[in-house]
């Protein structure tokens, strides 16, 4: 089954969705992180992908190619708001809400150090320098059973509380 959206149409729908009124702004990094959170809690939680793309473990953290060279032109600078903001479901659009709830009160740099410090980056890097390029993909798998793992051990400290 393919997936609903492409990381693409994700990542106009969290450059449009951040409140920009309040100051918020996103950069090239912090969009990658936030799709990757957003796929890798969509294949925990709902057991689906948002996107087929695979996500890439660059020294920098995961990275969805299409959205880098999409992007790219910004560098370290925020990203506007897009002119088009795709359709998304409800649920779907929970759930980025989510995300951006979650994460987006983090830094881009706070948010590279966490991925870094996950297994599903760490296995994809695998031996790797910390600064070495790299393409290797980021298994969804690994994504689905990591990210699982953590809700089920945040669902056990709720009950034990």
């Amino acid at each position: 089954m393919a997936a609903p959206y492409n990381a693409s149409q994700i990542a106009r729908w969290l450059i449009a969705s951040i409140d920009r009124d309040a100051g918020e702004a996103i950069t090239h990094l912090k969009l990658q992180k936030l799709i990757y959170y957003a796929q890798a809690w969509s294949l925990a939680l709902m057991d689906e992908p948002l996107f087929d793309e695979d996500m890439q473990a660059w020294a920098h953290g995961p990275v969805a190619e299409s959205v880098f060279h999409e992007y790219r032109e910004y560098g370290w600078e925020a990203i506007p708001s897009p002119n088009i903001v795709p359709e998304i479901s409800d649920s779907h659009a929970a759930h980025l809400n989510d995300i951006l709830s979650i994460y987006g009160e983090f830094s881009a740099k706070h948010l590279e150090r966490m991925t870094h410090s996950e297994a599903p980056w760490v296995l994809a890097r695998g031996e790797l320098a910390p600064e070495a390029r790299s393409s290797n993909v980021i298994k969804k798998e690994d994504m689905a059973a990591y990210y699982s793992m953590l809700y089920e051990k945040a669902e056990d400290e709720q009950q034990e509380a």
